[in-house]
């Protein structure tokens, strides 16, 4: 898929001669694991995934839907920690791992991870922190203060594997320990109203994780706070803004600061210990890729991270060398067919796709790579009712073999917009269902709050842009969320006649829904 990232891709550790043919992918109801690695060490690191959603679910007392197959976070895992920050574009130490939440494609990218029992590892709790903002967003769809969705992240993430199949969460966050002695401290109040951290200068790494770790967990724990936190929450909800939903719930800022110095430096702190007994998890399935995806793998990997227009010319000349080795590879044809849409081959693409989908027709990737292909084709179509038409036909296929796919309801809203026809009632539908099945994926929220506003359901869009508006990753697109709350509050009938001028204000919103989150 074509998105912006940085040339410091072209180094990537991974090449097609280093795959091997071990690679192996672990298959389970939540996630899909790639890794070269044993059949053992990839089966207790997607038992121990499966057992943190399991663990989340019991904790916070919600049971998101199980996915669509397509739907699930597929985990890669690469060599080391500096393959990891050639992929996200950047030389910071800190990311240890990165997580790109997108409909029917939400991928996390981490170094090799120990699965052993005991405390989760660096690369672990970055995994388990991302996936903790998965796991809560898919629960609960109402936008979180930053603090608490930063915190909640650190709190589950922290957490440690028994060899019985039991597991701890909310131990103290060891990994914050140096931000919380040494670095510039974050006061509660800033925390808690937004709007006074937001205008101090920012010259330094603080400690905004650590801080809101602590918070949580002091709100979770201590008993005097008992209810203050699902009081707070309620408050947010009935529409109080962050400052006084926080002193209604919580009280003097100050008084909460000093009480959190204090449980800092106590000597034990309490954690949620789950028995084996309490974790409930699905069948795993372990399979050794063919030496054609496992070739294909690097190149897979990097496609799906996101190229730009240089990378997609020399990552297809990679994917051809790799596809004239194993032509008769289904699963080697769809990543060709990823890899000659990204560079713009759109009939090259297609051709790629229906030989895939000829020896293989479960191959999920052609289906969607040769309707990307077509929708690009159909922009420039003389007859564009017709193109789009076409277009839709694999989409519709897709549809047929895995009907909680959001990918098909999309684009069947997209076939009627991109063409500027108004959408049938059955396409906004679609396009709602699709928000529900991936609630994570901003760019798509945007998409239905935009749709919804020019329909006239303006409190409908207000509540699809909160959770953009307030979203920790957000960024530019946030900027946008938050500039159309303001005019829908202020004119409550608007129909997105200036939008265009609101989207501007935006810095980077149109690629928001693909950037990378690491904490």
């Amino acid at each position: 898929m074509r998105f912006r990232i940085l040339a410091g891709l072209l180094a990537f550790a991974l090449s097609p001669t280093a795959a091997r043919a071990d690679w192996m992918q672990a298959s389970s109801e939540h996630f899909v694991i790639y890794a070269d690695d044993s059949e053992r060490d990839i089966s207790r690191f997607s038992e121990q995934l499966e057992q943190y959603h399991s663990a989340l679910e019991f904790t916070l007392m919600r049971s998101p839907a199980v996915p669509s197959p397509s739907n699930r976070v597929t985990v890669y895992v690469v060599r080391n920690q500096n393959a990891v920050r050639k992929l996200y574009g950047t030389d910071n130490k800190y990311i240890g791992g990165f997580y790109i939440p997108r409909a029917g494609g939400s991928l996390a990218i981490v170094p090799r991870v120990d699965a052993g029992n005991g405390v989760a590892d660096f690369s672990m709790v970055t995994l388990l922190h991302e996936y903790a903002h998965h796991f809560l967003i898919s629960a609960n769809a109402m936008a979180m203060p930053r603090w608490l969705s930063e915190g909640a992240a650190e709190f589950f993430a922290s957490a440690s594997f028994k060899k019985d199949g039991g597991l701890m969460l909310g131990r103290p966050a060891q990994h914050r320990a140096g931000e919380l002695f040494y670095a510039k401290d974050v006061k509660v109040a800033d925390l808690l109203d937004p709007t006074e951290y937001e205008k101090q200068e920012k010259r330094s790494y603080d400690a905004f994780y650590g801080k809101s770790w602590l918070l949580y967990h002091y709100l979770t724990f201590e008993k005097a706070r008992s209810g203050q936190l699902d009081k707070y929450l309620d408050l947010l909800h009935d529409g109080s803004s962050m400052r006084d939903a926080a002193l209604e719930a919580f009280g003097d800022f100050d008084v909460l600061e000093k009480e959190l110095d204090q449980y800092l430096n106590r000597r034990r702190m309490q954690a949620f210990n789950l028995p084996a007994r309490l974790i409930k998890i699905g069948p795993i399935k372990v399979r050794r890729l063919s030496d054609g995806e496992a070739a294909m793998m690097p190149i897979r990997i990097r496609s799906r991270r996101g190229v730009d227009a240089e990378e997609a010319k020399a990552l297809l000349d990679e994917a051809r060398e790799v596809a004239a080795r194993y032509p008769d590879d289904p699963a080697v044809l769809s990543a060709l067919a990823e890899a000659e849409y990204d560079a713009g081959d759109n009939a090259e693409a297609i051709a790629a796709a229906d030989k895939a989908l000829a020896r293989d027709p479960s191959q999920v990737n052609a289906y969607v790579q040769k309707g990307y292909a077509l929708f690009s084709m159909a922009r420039d179509a003389d007859d564009p009712a017709q193109a789009y038409k076409t277009a839709r036909a694999p989409f519709v296929a897709l549809n047929h073999r895995e009907n909680d796919h959001p990918l098909p309801l999309i684009y069947f809203y997209r076939s009627f917009a991109n063409q500027g026809v108004e959408p049938p009632p059955l396409a906004i539908a679609g396009l709602i269902r699709a928000s529900q099945l991936a609630p994570f994926d901003l760019g798509l929220r945007m998409n239905l709050a935009t749709a919804l506003i020019r329909l006239g359901r303006q409190r409908e869009a207000m509540i699809a842009l909160r959770p953009i508006a307030y979203n920790p990753h957000g960024r530019g697109l946030a900027n946008v969320a938050r500039a159309m709350l303001a005019r829908l509050e202020s004119d409550p009938e608007w129909n997105g006649t200036d939008m265009a001028t609101l989207v501007d204000t935006g810095d980077e919103g149109e690629d928001e829904s693909n950037a990378p989150s690491s904490p």
